[in-house]
């Protein structure tokens, strides 16, 4: 039995869910977005509830069960309070800037990076080293997050790249004499 997926999902006050067939709708103050449940997952709306349960004993509708309901409760998060990720650049010269729609990114190569900042993401660089990424869809911010921090993951030995706020980097010992 799936813990999460027993738990039924509370559409708050102000936040409009439809629920058509398989499709569901989410219409928040910040936007709005939907999904379509797989054929393994029982959906039911009623009371201002969401509630999920898998069609039969199969695994696959055991492990369906809780993915779909913890995308469902995203959605809803997303449209009410939005999502966000915040990137450190660390390193001598590392700076980031937002140029229309484009992040320009200097990381120690012998040309600027830019990025284009895709549609319903929200890119702010409070100053020249953090790089807030913000928007409703949870998957979205964090594949923004991650393909901006591929161009320089941190290393292990002074830690310089672009690294997020609350990441740990495991420091290595350098060379010994």
């Amino acid at each position: 039995m799936s813990r999460i997926g027993k738990k039924p999902i509370a559409v708050p006050q102000g936040i409009e869910a439809n629920l058509n067939g398989r499709d569901l709708t989410v219409k928040g103050p910040k936007g709005s977005l939907s999904m379509t449940f797989v054929n393994d997952v029982d959906v039911t709306l009623a009371d201002g509830k969401i509630s999920i349960g898998p069609v039969g004993e199969t695994k696959r509708a055991r492990s369906m069960w809780g993915m779909q309901r913890t995308l469902a409760a995203n959605l809803i998060e997303g449209v009410s309070n939005g999502y966000s990720k915040t990137l450190q650049l660390v390193g001598v010269g590392y700076r980031a800037s937002v140029q229309g729609k484009q992040v320009k990114l200097q990381l120690g190569f012998s040309h600027d990076v830019m990025y284009d900042i895709p549609a319903g993401i929200d890119v702010k660089c409070p100053d020249q080293t953090t790089i807030i990424i913000s928007g409703i869809d949870k998957q979205k911010v964090g594949q923004v997050a991650a393909e901006i921090r591929e161009w320089r993951k941190p290393e292990p030995y002074k830690g310089k790249g672009v690294k997020y706020a609350d990441e740990y980097i495991f420091r290595k010992e350098g060379k010994k004499k």
